[in-house]
């Protein structure tokens, strides 16, 4: 609790509150590092797709269905939340969602790939929508001059609950091994591990966080469909006013190329390291795990940085440190060399997220936050579409050279360098605090 302090938080706002709120980033966190980045992603492609050629076309595709799902409905979602003051609601109801469908993957043997990529689209959709809400606490909690040091906090709290899941299931699997146990026995269970430890955690946050903002209209059941068309006539005037909010939207199109980027080591650098630096699955889990303790110092020491560096200057050294970590992946081949390239993206993992999520903080109207968050998610899940998606279709495109494909990842990072360009800070955050006051 010490390393909340009072002065960078909201009036009102106990420290007790921000750290239920950091536990969410905590608990959700062995979900990306577990199914998305270090087990079951690479337990798709090799034992249940059995190593076919189009087996990592198939995970990207399962990923950027359930992002498409996400983008086009968090924005209603999160305009839905702010009408009604929902946004702790909704997030309960995410949260069992994803759990329950961590623990369904649990049942996915070699072969069941439909099986599969059905449940990884379910439990991401769920664990994205439960992101972005979590998301839209944070300018009630952080004064807008900390914000970056807030969301340092929780993203630095959230790898190491991605390290306490990755650390059990790797015990788990170390032993399992030893029995001679094969990927389809100890698999499931690693899925049990993280699906108990997310919702556990999960706990933690309902019963400290605080749902402030206040509904805007009755609840009475005949006037939910008003509620909701409401929520969609919000929505559309959001985008309508784009040019009103032009810092926030250049954002977001930088969000929507870097975010790609980042899609691309969570999803497939377990894969990549299996399949190409030749890293065997107890190897890659340990890497995975370095790889947070560098993403949670990045965020923890960035969050810091980013507010006396400034925003935009801070995002764009992440940035350029993810260049260099997709060009020295593409070319070594040794473990070695591609320990240099994670202990980098470890590093700029933790810091670019963080500093996205606090400039969207920044940008958004205080009045809209769960709608402009959704706005956000929006383009985060677009990212994750677009990025391993191109990923996959290269590797395919090319009979497997995933050399190219990350390769032309760097890319990504690159156009969102140009695109954070024209992002004006001050500029963006008066025009924000202007129109809430409008609103008001």
């Amino acid at each position: 609790m010490v390393m909340f302090a009072s002065d960078a938080l909201n009036p009102g706002v106990r420290k007790r509150e921000v750290f239920g709120w950091a536990m969410y980033d905590f608990a959700n966190s062995g979900y990306t590092t577990v199914v998305l980045t270090a087990v079951f992603a690479a337990y798709f492609v090799g034992a249940v797709a059995g190593g076919a050629e189009w087996a990592t076309f198939a995970w990207t595709l399962a990923l950027g269905i359930s992002n498409a799902i996400v983008m086009f409905t968090m924005p209603v979602i999160g305009a839905w939340a702010d009408r009604r003051g929902a946004k702790k609601r909704l997030l309960v109801f995410s949260t069992v969602g994803c759990v329950l469908g961590t623990a369904a993957l649990a049942a996915v043997g070699p072969g069941a790939v439909l099986l599969g990529m059905l449940l990884v689209a379910i439990s991401n959709v769920f664990f994205a929508w439960g992101e972005s809400l979590a998301a839209a606490f944070l300018p009630e909690l952080a004064r807008p001059e900390a914000m970056g040091r807030v969301s340092g906090w929780g993203w630095s709290l959230g790898y190491l609950g991605g390290m306490l899941a990755l650390g059990l299931s790797l015990a788990y699997v170390l032993w399992a091994q030893s029995q001679g146990q094969q990927a389809a026995d100890f698999v499931p269970v690693t899925m049990w591990i993280t699906a108990v430890l997310f919702g556990a955690a999960a706990l933690v946050t309902f019963s400290l966080l605080q749902e402030r903002t206040g509904r805007t209209g009755a609840a009475l059941p005949e006037e939910r469909l008003a509620g909701e068309r409401n929520a969609l006539r919000q929505l559309r005037r959001t985008f309508e006013q784009a040019r009103d909010h032009r810092d926030f939207m250049w954002l977001l199109g930088c969000a929507v190329a870097y975010q790609g980027g980042v899609a691309v080591t969570i999803a497939l650098a377990a894969i990549y390291a299996e399949q190409v630096i030749g890293f065997v699955q107890q190897e890659t889990m340990v890497l995975i795990f370095v790889l947070n303790i560098a993403a949670a110092l990045g965020a923890f020491a960035f969050g810091y940085g980013q507010d006396r560096l400034g925003h935009k200057r801070a995002l764009a050294v992440t940035l350029l440190g993810w260049v260099a970590t997709c060009v020295i992946a593409a070319l070594t081949t040794t473990k070695g060399g591609f320990w240099y390239a994670a202990a980098i993206a470890g590093v700029c993992m933790g810091s670019s997220q963080s500093a996205g999520r606090a400039m969207a903080g920044l940008l958004a109207p205080p009045a809209q936050l769960a709608e402009f968050y959704g706005l956000w998610t929006f383009a985060t899940r677009l990212a994750s579409i677009l990025g391993p998606l191109s990923y996959g279709a290269i590797t395919w495109a090319t009979g497997g050279n995933q050399r190219v494909a990350i390769a032309a990842t760097a890319v990504l990072f690159l156009l969102g360098l140009l695109l954070l360009w024209p992002v004006d800070m001050a500029r963006g955050r008066e025009r924000a605090l202007l129109s809430s006051a409008g609103r008001g």
